[in-house]
């Protein structure tokens, strides 16, 4: 399992899902919003079925899911205009930091964004300055547990996928944005259901770090993303777990 799966299963573990609900059901709805601008079927509008059905995954009532996509639409006329934007940190010993928010002011939220980064003796940085570290990626998650690991990897590469990396807990599929669909669609095809399918940048060379510093980024993370206008938090650091234990 990498350490960015690691990093997020402890995440997991240490907050209870009461307590982040109410933050979650934000997020999901904002992701569904602004998918179900490009339309508002899922059976033609590929990035909202997947905003959809992980929305579905956490629980989320169906009633919330519908009004998010009349507002995303412009059906439901009260809807929020929330925009979406990245900004780009510095975060400890040199990290590189980029953090996706959907937001209706970013004035608030990078200031919000500035504040949490200072915190951490890390400074904000200009548009392009870490961004260039960072390739976009289509990333798909399967539970390992009862899967062929030879099948999996024969479906997602027909299917388009550059790398897959299997072990014990998880298989993980990576691929360029364009092939996002087709390895879903193959998947299901073949029975096999996502556990995580996002976009998301993963960083071209990630970089190690002791694990005081390791533990310093990760701690970052987990505080942006603790935001309300923060959608992703994406890093290119290495998770060790020497770093990890530091944290578990």
């Amino acid at each position: 399992m990498s350490g960015h799966s690691k990093w997020k299963t402890i995440q997991r573990t240490k907050n209870s899902a009461d307590a982040k609900r109410g933050a979650l059901f934000t997020r999901l709805t904002r992701d569904i919003i602004v998918a179900a601008r490009d339309g508002g079927s899922p059976d033609t509008n590929f990035k909202l079925r997947l905003a959809i059905e992980k929305a579905k995954s956490s629980s989320m009532p169906k009633d919330n899911i519908e009004r998010a996509v009349r507002k995303g639409t412009g059906e439901d006329k009260d809807g929020v205009a929330f925009e979406q934007a990245m900004y780009e940190a510095y975060g400890p010993a040199g990290s590189g930091v980029l953090v996706q928010v959907f937001t209706d002011n970013r004035n608030r939220s990078v200031s919000e964004i500035r504040r949490v980064v200072t915190r951490a003796n890390g400074n904000m940085a200009e548009a392009g300055a870490v961004s260039w570290q960072f390739t976009r990626k289509a990333y798909i998650a399967l539970n390992a547990e009862g899967l062929d690991p030879d099948k999996v990897f024969e479906l997602a590469a027909d299917a388009g996928a550059d790398d897959v990396q299997p072990s014990e807990d998880v298989i993980e599929i990576y691929a360029a944005p364009e092939h996002f669909g087709s390895i879903v669609h193959a998947l299901e095809k073949a029975g096999i259901k996502p556990a995580e399918s996002e976009l998301r940048m993963e960083p071209n060379q990630k970089l190690e770090l002791d694990p005081e510093s390791t533990a310093a980024v990760l701690k970052l993370v987990e505080h942006l993303e603790e935001l309300d206008d923060v959608q992703s938090v994406y890093y290119n650091v290495e998770v060790s777990d020497a770093a990890l234990a530091l944290l578990a």
